[in-house]
């Protein structure tokens, strides 16, 4: 297991959608370990692969005293209600911004084991889930923003650039 380094906007891997893990093998294994360690520092809601530099579909999520990762993922179903508060990504450190997503979320993937998994939850949980998925998709949540919003937060990204 290791603390492992995020990577930050500009990063190729951050724009590339990740690949489906079609073997579990030692390597999967580290990169939850990896995943479980990184996440597990306090600020920190979730973690996808692509943020450590590992362009595979996997993210770990650290919420209301649980930790939890799940491999392959798939946003398999989001409520109608909305909800609209401030969005920050360790990947764009430092900034937040109004980010509408679903109130609900669900996603279901598979453990180290291979064995389906199904996580879901609403508030904070429901936004991590959209967030990760998106991050595995090769979208961050600055995609998301209201275009007036949205200008104005790539201009503020390019001066912490």
């Amino acid at each position: 297991m290791a603390f492992r380094g995020i990577r930050v906007i500009g990063d190729p891997v951050l724009r590339t959608p990740c690949e489906e893990i079609t073997r579990i093998d030692d390597r999967v294994r580290a990169l939850v370990a990896d995943l479980v360690e990184t996440v597990d520092a306090e600020g920190r809601a979730g973690l996808a692969a692509n943020q450590i530099g590992v362009s595979l579909r996997a993210f770990s999520w650290n919420l209301d005293g649980e930790v939890g990762y799940v491999l392959n993922p798939r946003l398999v179903k989001v409520s109608e209600g909305i909800q609209d508060g401030d969005e920050g990504c360790l990947s764009v450190p430092g900034l937040w911004f109004p980010t509408r997503r679903a109130t609900y979320a669900k996603v279901e993937g598979i453990d180290l084991d291979g064995a389906a998994v199904t996580v879901e939850g609403e508030g904070l949980m429901a936004r991590c889930l959209q967030h990760e998925v998106d991050h595995l998709d090769g979208r961050l949540y600055l995609d998301r923003l209201d275009r007036d919003v949205r200008k104005g937060a790539m201009r503020q990204v390019r001066e912490l650039m």
